[in-house]
């Protein structure tokens, strides 16, 4: 039960002293429609007054070689407008022991305005000297009023700064006004929050109540107080994202009772004959793992990580083997439709092999597409029904209510982080509890494989096979694309086939990059025109790709000008270099996925990343050390890490970590877990022991009083069913 006084913080912001109706909308706009929204509105940051120092300190700063940041509070004496060969803006301010300024390069117009004389601002900062005068070039700045500015110097205050989202500044809401809004809530209506942790979480995580981190969070009483206040949220967001982990894994292990599989023929031993290949020590631990799994009444939930080209899906397709050879019939999902075909091809190859040995039963493989011909995929949709179908290939198609399993015992998902807990439990629910294998090749850094698939049982294949040497990735500029071509063409006579990769299917002009329609022409009437191109796109449907794919396998094609719709799966074994263009407006993990596509042969294979001459200039010039970055340091930075990262690892794992500080939490997060609320206060990549405390706290209480039954308990399942009711429903899908 919700408590009177919590009651009223549901009541509308429009009564907050300065809001009223229509200023109210304004706020109703960004999702603040309760006082409750309100006083949970917390800063973007702090300006502390310990950071702060005096013009002629910073002064002396410099002199002395600091390099740092530093803030200083100062009044604007005059705007100063230049015109030289580009326009410049310079901000005169001065405090009580001297003068400074700040200059902007860019966006003049709107600094003009921004900055009026007799107005005061903190300024942060890198301060430099130039011509004797104390500047900061492009400075972070927050106006403040002269009282805050007083209590600063004087008495410490830590000043609040609130994101002002446009629509609030259309009603005139500007810092000043919304610390005064937020303040009064926050003095008003604060005591009337109720507690949302049992005591003795409180007690044993040494963290604060809720009263005091609200008010800490807004207005730190100290800097010890409001670091207390954040690892306050940071837990609390993390123990219950857990909890829902913990619900899913504990309902999913005991509340269901999965199929008891056995080795009954011998199908998989006849099958490991017909591999051209032996497994890997990484294959069979992991496939041992898939085997108990499977022979346990309790259904498998497990993840399967494994580096491009770790041989994941032979491993999945045993697995599916041993379904089959229990009489269940078992599915795999990929993420696009050309993938799709593609394995269902490649298995149907496998199978008929099989039979050559093991003619004890043909294994019957279906495929279940959006694009196909309606009679197709009915007659397809029929197969499945009688299990006429053992073994059935699929995208999203496999999700639709027509698609009836007669006895589904395994489903295998793959590239699993192109779906989320929705998605997943649409699939499981096909079957009565089939084994489940989610696989990724996209490798998980610790942290967020804890957080996200903490439900699950993870598998790494950690070994690749032992035939393929490491790719070669290069960077090189644009004015070497010529030197390049040769060398694909030279290549062409040891039998290598090339990709050629462009971020777009056709010409941007918003943005200037390479066009594959555009570049095709090209190439094939210039530097390429010896070789046999071909083309492939998003654009096309999955049957042209399809063709086009075949075409190059059967080295139809010399070369393929592709974007990235081969990012994912394509196996072409003498296609073992890969040009990649404009690599710096690729994602990290993209740029592995694409690397990916070669180096599946024993040939030597090839990376050459080709971005624009000044980048590449920019990117040898020094190695960048993430660790040593700031946050605005490494948005500014982040192609130049990209193309380092992949010129010096081809460890999928040590990309993942590098891409998860770059990209940031809440982006992978959503991405991968859709189901389950986004991330608002802790960091995946800084909390770690913060995460670890709380999924230990969460998964000791869901172990102990799964139904939250015990008193000290009741608190957490109101919280759950006020807070968390939508993500809640994903916790016991099974």
């Amino acid at each position: 039960m919700i408590s009177s006084k919590e009651k009223i913080l549901d009541s509308s912001v429009q009564y907050i002293k300065s809001v009223g109706p229509k200023r109210a909308e304004s706020f109703y706009k960004i999702g603040i429609k309760t006082i409750r929204d309100l006083l949970f509105y917390f800063p973007s940051r702090h300006l502390d007054r310990t950071t702060v120092i005096n013009a002629a300190s910073a002064y002396g700063y410099v002199i002395n070689g600091y390099q740092g940041e530093v803030t200083i509070i100062g009044t604007v004496e005059d705007v100063e407008r230049i015109r030289l060969r580009k326009e410049l803006l310079k901000v005169h301010f001065r405090d009580a022991t001297g003068f400074f300024e700040c200059v902007w390069f860019q966006g003049v117009k709107y600094f003009e305005k921004v900055f009026n004389t007799g107005d005061i601002f903190a300024i942060s900062s890198k301060p430099e000297i130039n011509y004797n005068k104390l500047q900061f070039i492009h400075p972070d700045f927050d106006r403040i009023t002269e009282e805050e500015s007083q209590n600063f110097i004087n008495t410490g205050k830590i000043i609040p700064f609130y994101r002002i989202p446009k629509e609030l500044k259309a009603r005139n809401i500007g810092d000043l006004s919304l610390r005064r809004i937020i303040s009064y809530a926050v003095e008003n209506y604060v005591d009337h929050l109720d507690e949302t942790l049992p005591p003795d979480i409180i007690k044993d995580e040494n963290l604060i109540d809720i009263i005091s981190a609200v008010r800490n969070y807004h207005f730190p009483e100290s800097k010890e107080l409001f670091e207390r206040a954040k690892k306050r949220f940071k837990f609390e967001e993390m123990f219950y994202i857990e909890t829902l982990v913990a619900l899913r894994k504990h309902n999913y292990g005991t509340k269901l009772s999965g199929n008891a599989l056995t080795i009954k023929t011998k199908l998989i031993s006849d099958m490991l004959k017909t591999l051209p290949f032996e497994l890997t020590k990484a294959q069979l631990k992991v496939l041992s793992e898939i085997k108990k799994d499977m022979m346990s009444d309790k259904p498998m939930n497990r993840l399967l990580q494994g580096d491009v080209g770790s041989g994941k899906t032979i491993v999945s397709l045993i697995a599916m083997l041993i379904a089959v050879d229990n009489g269940f019939q078992a599915a795999i999902m990929a993420p696009t439709e050309i993938l799709a075909d593609q394995h269902a091809k490649n298995i149907s190859v496998m199978m008929n092999k099989l039979f050559e040995i093991h003619n004890d039963k043909k294994i019957k493989v279906s495929l279940l597409l959006g694009g196909q011909k309606k009679s197709v995929r009915d007659k397809n949709l029929e197969a499945i029904e009688l299990q006429e179908a053992d073994i059935i290939v699929g995208t999203h198609a496999l999700f639709e209510e027509k698609v009836k399993f007669n006895n589904l015992g395994l489903v295998v998902i793959d590239e699993q982080h192109r779906f989320g807990v929705r998605q997943r439990s649409q699939l499981q629910s096909k079957g009565k509890t089939p084994d489940v294998l989610v696989m990724s090749a996209t490798p998980i850094p610790r942290t967020l494989s804890m957080t996200i698939y903490g439900d699950l049982d993870i598998s790494v294949i950690d070994e690749m096979p032992k035939n393929r040497k490491p790719i070669k990735t290069v960077l090189r500029g644009e004015n070497k694309l010529p030197e390049i071509y040769k060398f694909i063409i030279d290549k062409r006579k040891e039998g290598y086939q090339s990709f050629l990769v462009y971020p777009l299917v056709e010409e941007s002009e918003k943005l200037e990059l390479k066009a594959a329609t555009t570049l095709f022409e090209e190439l094939s009437n210039s530097h390429l025109r010896e070789l046999k191109l071909g083309l492939i796109h998003g654009r096309m449907s999955w049957q042209d790709k399809e063709e086009v794919m075949r075409r190059f396998l059967k080295k139809e094609f010399d070369a393929l000008v592709s974007t990235t719709v081969i990012e994912v799966g394509i196996d072409i074994p003498d296609a073992n270099i890969i040009l990649i263009n404009d690599a710096q407006r690729f994602g990290l993990s993209q740029l592995h996925q694409l690397r990916g596509r070669v180096g599946r042969s024993n040939k030597q294979a090839y990376c050459i990343l080709v971005a624009k001459d000044s980048v590449v200039s920019r990117t040898n010039q020094r190695e960048l050390e993430l660790e040593y970055l700031s946050p605005v340091q490494i948005e500014k930075y982040k192609s130049t890490v990209r193309l380092q990262t992949m010129a010096k690892y081809t460890d999928g794992f040590k990309i993942a970590e590098i891409d998860l500080k770059l990209r940031g939490p809440g982006d992978i997060f959503g991405t991968l877990q859709s189901g389950f609320p986004e991330l608002k206060y802790a960091d995946i990549i800084n909390d770690t022991q913060i995460i670890i405390d709380a999924k230990q706290k969460a998964f000791s209480i869901v172990e102990k009083d799964p139904s939250f039954k015990f008193p000290e308990n009741q608190i957490i399942k109101q919280n759950l069913l006020n807070r968390y009711s939508e993500s809640l429903k994903y916790a016991t899908i099974a």
